[in-house]
Formats: C-alpha cells, structure tokens, sequence
C-alpha cells in the first residue's frame, strides 16, 4: 500500500527554534562538505565559499556592528561549492522526504526543510557528470507554496566548473532578527557548528565567508586562531556503546566558556556548560603560553540515533528509570565524559584548586572566622568554588558545606542512639568520639559566628559616627537600630537581633524592654505621656527574659537609654534641649505611673526603684557645658561625664560614641585575637 506525503504539512510539523536561525546555513554548508568528499578529487582539498547578501536597509536593534556595513539587513546567503553537484541520485533524493541517501554521512533528509523555516526561496544551480561523462547543468527553486518549481537541465561543455550555488534567499523577520549580523560572528559561529569536521581525522574543504563589502574570513586561519593546541581523541564505553570524545583547547574568547559538545551525524547539535561542574574548572585556564577554554567533542552511534530530525536536540531523557539496563541517559553521558576531562584537565584544574584553597583560607581568617573550627572537615580540593567568586559567594558555599555537616551530624546522631548487637564496641566507640568532636566543632563555629558578629557590629558603629563625603553627620536612629530595632518590644525580637552588650553586657538580662514606644503604650506603667525614650529597660528576676549568673544589677531597676546624633552641638536648659534632663524626666514619669512587672505584677515602692541613665552622643561645648551644670565628673579618659543624682535617685553617665567603642572593643578584644580577628 503506498503512502502519500504532504509537503506543507511536513514542513509545518518541522519545528525550528528561533534561535537556530543561522541552522539552515550550516546545513547547507555540510551538505557542501559531502558533495566534495563525493566528488573525491584524488587529495584537491576543494572549496566552499558563503557569501552574505544585505539589503541597504538597517537593523535597527543591532549594536555590536564591526563596521557601519555590517549594519545593513542580511537578506540572503549563496554557498558555492565545487563538490560532486545535483547528479539524477542527488536530485532523486532531494525530491524524497526522509530520504536515507546520505543516511552514512548523517544525513537524515530534512535539511532542505529548514531552508525553508528561516528563507522564503532557496534558488539552486548545479553542474554536474552524468553518468554518460557529459557535464549538465540543473537549475530549479524551491519554496514553501509550489516545493521544487522552475526547473531545467541542459548540456553544457566541459569547461563549466562543476559544483553547486544554493542562494537563501528572503531571509524571515523573526530568524533574522536574533540571529548574529556580522561577519565576524557569522565566521565563528559557522566554525563552531563546524569544528568536528577540523579535529576529526580526515581533513575538510576550504570554507571562505565573503561579505557584500568584499571583506572575508578563512575558516582555516580562524580555525588555527581558535585552537590553542592539537585536539586529542580517545574511546570510552558507556554500558554497551562506544563513544568518541575530542578533547580540544579554545583560544580564551570573552563569550565562550567550558562545554562539553554533543554531536550527530557529523554535526554539532548541543553544548552544555560545565564551569564549575569539576573542582577548578571555573574561568579561563592556561598553559603558560595562553589562556584557553576547553571544548569536549562527543559523538557516536547512540547520538546519531537518537538525535531529532532536525538535529536541534536528542531523544534522549535526562535519567533513566525502568529503563537503566538498556538505555543511556543524558546525565550517564556527561557524568562518563567529565570523568574523563577531569583526568584530561588534571594539571591545570591542580593549579586552580590550590588557588581555591588559598582563597577560602584567607577569607576564613580574615572575614569568617566561625568556619575555622569546621574547615578541617572540608574538602576544599573537592570543592566547586572559583578562586575569583566573591565574599558573598564564598560565603554561601562554605555556609552549603556547614549546613551538609550539620545535616550529616543528625543522621549519625540517630544511629548512635541505636547501637545495635552487631555493632563492634571499638568501632562504635571511634564512630562515637568523631561524633562528639563533630558536635564541638560546629559549637566553636557558632560562637565563633556571634564573635565575629560582634566584631561587624563595632565596625558599623566605627562608620556610623564618621562624617561623609558631603560632611555631614549620620542621624541618631541609624545609630539606634545598630543597637536595638525600633518601634518594637523585647517580646518582639530575638535575643540575637540586640546589641545592648555595645552599652553593657547586663541589658541583654531584662523583664521588659522598649525601644522608640510612647510611655503610655508601655504595660510596666501606667503613665499617660506620649513622650519616647530611645529605650527603656525594667530588670527584675521576676520571668526575666534572660537568665543572669550573680546579682548584677539591683532586685528592680530601670534604664533609660537617650541617643543623639554624633556631634550634635545645641544643648541647653529645659527637657526639650538637654539630654540629661530628658533621660531623667522619662525615669521620673515611669517611677510616677507605678511600675509594673511585663506581665502586671505591681512592684512595690516603686518611686524609689534605682535608675540608670545613659545618655550617648559627642562631647560637645554645650553638653560639656550641661554636665558641668549637673556637676558631673568627667572622665579620666576626657571622654565623658557621671553623677549620681540625689533628687531622683539615679544614676547618670554621659558618654561619648568614641568612648562607647573603645569600651565596647576593649571588651571583646580577647575573643577578637582568639579569633585573630583587627581591632581596629
């Protein structure tokens, strides 16, 4: 029974990406290479040249032109070639959709279809022998409405060049459009989609891309600018099947990055990246002479069978299930071929996993120091990090490590918890101690983590009181949230989201604390002003947030905590112009609305609970003035002012941001150089 085809309907069912729109070209470029290896001219090399055709009008969304010619619409391709021409096989099998003539050479009869995807007319003029030896000439077009049309044959004499003329003619809007413009790119895209026929063993036509302009490139000298060395080739067995790899070394490109390239009848049909995918493997590498990307060619009879009709991809799945016997996977491929460019590779990947290794070490010792006591534990040599990846990127991966370590550490936890009679008493007592040496180091890690935090903090606050470039002066609230969040409560926030140790280690033990909230929204008091300390703080031990070790501070205290902005010089008499009398017109109205426990609790005599007040800003001419007036005493350092105030019972200190820091630093210094981390 015979079938019949309909040509419109194949060619809509053919699917071309978008992005392919340079493929019909390439195609007709490696039917080129087999008509001249047809031919077999007794060792001429032969000669395929591409001419780009563009109309006068200019791409408008194009700007990476070389030159104000390479701007002009491209609208057509001609490849002349002097293979074996459109013989009456050749022709026949044109004619035939699917057709297995060149099934040898890869052939798989549905190249002519994707001229007609990106190109509204592919017009063909070809001379030929017959098989009498009489040279002919054929000429026909081909398009999507009437297929072959217009054709001819007749005799010419034997001095007509035999060989072949394909024009691409009608270049479509929505290929062209994302498609490379110059010839430049044009050249080296063509050579990639090429550069099996170079490394492979056999040799290849002369391939010459002209443009309109006259200007033209040699695919020979690009392809010895491109290659940094000779391509090697070895063999290697995925379950049943062979397959050929190449490994060749590129000529370091800003575009171009480490791949491994799958091919199919004697084509490139996909690249996939693998920088990073082997330890070392990231940025361009080099031999001493120059830098280089590496390229891995694959090809084999799996590939030829199982790639698409249009050799934009394979039927291939990524994983094998039921199938696992038989079938051979994507990730199977490149997990066999990386095995083998790891090996390939394996003097320059040493170079930059030294680097790398390098790299995290300084940056553990001088940025991140809680990953010192777990680093040990790390294969840095293993690690996929580029020696040039930033703080922030390095910080993710040795985070990823952490986290794994961590993960692993509960999963043998549960196992020791289940000893088993099989197990052996030696063995699981060495399983044991690696488990609680384990255990330890991500302790030290933590702790080393909230040192170093500690250590973050300081800086910021170094920076914060420092005038800018336009010489001006932080406002207090940046300050503020360095030390506490604002507008919030201390049911409201983490432990771990404070940094009252910056003013003293004993805030962090509190029963209640706010930050920037309005005294009658306080549940301690039941004052109705709507004044806002920067904080206030009630210690007790009753359900106290934090649990302290020896007496600390007094059974019941409150502190108020005033913050102005660094160098701020208009202090004078009244609440509203001197910190001191703020701080303690805020105490005052807290002891006056009868101070409660957080939970309710009225705490008795409350008017004589002892208070505390600091008041942080830099000793300027009229807060130095204020303090004198208080009858303060300054500081041996010169740095700032405490009293004790009879009247309301409180205790006062005046302190500059500099003296904040120094103090702050002084008391963490040790922790710092147990770390080695600089103190200034």
């Amino acid at each position: 029974m015979s079938l019949q085809t309909n040509f419109q309907g194949r060619l809509r069912n053919t699917h071309l990406p978008v992005k392919h729109g340079l493929m019909p070209l390439f195609e007709a470029v490696v039917n080129s290479i087999h008509s001249i290896e047809d031919r077999g001219q007794n060792g001429v090399r032969g000669q395929i040249t591409v001419q780009i055709e563009r109309s006068s009008q200019k791409s408008l969304d194009f700007d990476d032109a070389d030159s104000e010619r390479d701007r002009e619409a491209i609208v057509a391709f001609k490849i002349v070639d002097d293979g074996i021409g459109f013989t009456d096989a050749n022709m026949n099998s044109f004619r035939t959709l699917d057709s297995d003539h060149k099934a040898a050479k890869g052939g798989r009869g549905v190249g002519r279809l994707l001229w007609l995807k990106a190109f509204h007319r592919v017009a063909v003029t070809s001379v030929f022998c017959d098989s009498e030896g009489q040279m002919k000439e054929r000429r026909f077009t081909f398009d999507a409405k009437n297929g072959i049309s217009v054709e001819s044959l007749r005799d010419v004499n034997d001095e007509k060049q035999q060989g072949t003329t394909v024009s691409l003619e009608g270049f479509v809007e929505r290929f062209r459009e994302p498609a490379y413009k110059t010839l430049t790119a044009i050249s080296n895209s063509l050579l990639e989609h090429c550069l099996w026929y170079f490394v492979r063993p056999g040799g290849l036509p002369e391939i010459v891309v002209i443009d309109n302009n006259g200007q033209a490139v040699s695919l020979d000298i690009l392809f010895q600018d491109y290659m940094v060395a000779s391509a090697v080739n070895e063999r290697i067995r995925i379950k049943s099947c062979e397959f050929q790899i190449t490994h060749t070394k590129l000529r370091a490109t800003q575009h171009r990055s480490h791949a491994i390239a799958l091919c199919a009848a004697n084509r490139l049909v996909t690249e996939e990246r693998i920088s990073g995918k082997l330890p070392g493997l990231f940025g361009r590498l080099s031999d001493g002479q120059s830098e280089f990307v590496y390229v891995c060619y694959v090809a084999s009879p799996y590939l030829d069978e199982h790639v698409r009709p249009e050799r934009t991809d394979f039927e291939i799945a990524e994983n094998v299930g039921l199938f696992g016997d038989s079938e051979i996977s994507l990730t199977e491929i490149s997990t066999a071929v990386l095995s083998r460019t790891a090996e390939h590779l394996k003097h320059y990947l040493e170079e930059k996993q030294r680097a790398v290794q390098q790299r995290v070490q300084t940056f553990v010792e001088q940025k991140a120091p809680r990953y010192r006591p777990i680093l040990p534990r790390i294969a840095l040599e293993s690690m996929s990090i580029d020696p040039n990846a930033s703080d922030r990127e390095l910080e993710l991966s040795l985070h990823k490590e952490l986290t794994s370590i961590e993960a692993k550490l509960l999963s043998d936890g549960h196992d020791l918890m289940r000893p088993t009679a099989m197990d052996d008493l030696t063995e699981y007592d060495k399983r044991l101690q690696d488990y609680l040496q384990t255990a330890e180091d991500i302790k030290k890690s933590d702790l080393a983590n909230y040192v170093f935090h500690r250590k973050v903090i300081l800086d910021l606050l170094g920076a914060a009181i420092q005038r800018d470039d336009s010489g001006r002066y932080v406002r207090e609230d940046r300050i503020h949230k360095l030390i506490m969040p604002m507008r919030v409560e201390s049911n409201q926030v983490q432990p771990q989201d404070c940094n009252l140790w910056l003013i003293d280690e004993r805030l962090s033990f509190h029963n209640y604390l706010a930050s920037d909230k309005t005294l009658n929204a306080m549940p301690i008091t039941d004052s109705d002003s709507t004044k806002e300390p920067d904080l206030a703080v009630l210690n007790i031990f009753d359900n106290a947030f934090l649990v302290s070790e020896g007496s600390g501070l007094p059974l019941a205290s409150i502190v108020i905590i005033e913050i102005k902005r660094p160098m701020r010089d208009d202090a004078a008499s009244g609440e509203d112009k001197d910190p001191i009398e703020q701080a303690l017109g805020y105490l005052n109205r807290i002891r006056n609305g009868k101070v409660r426990t957080a939970n309710g609790r009225l705490i008795p005599d409350c008017e004589n609970i002892p208070g505390y007040c600091y008041v942080l800003c830099d000793i300027t001419d009229s807060i130095a003035a204020r303090c004198q007036m208080h009858d303060a005493v300054r500081t041996s350092d010169g740095m700032g002012y405490f009293f004790f105030h009879k009247t309301f019972k409180a205790y006062v200190e005046v302190s500059s941001f500099d003296r904040l820091l120094n103090a702050a630093r002084q008391r963490n210094r040790a922790f710092f150089d147990q770390l080695g981390l600089p103190t200034n």
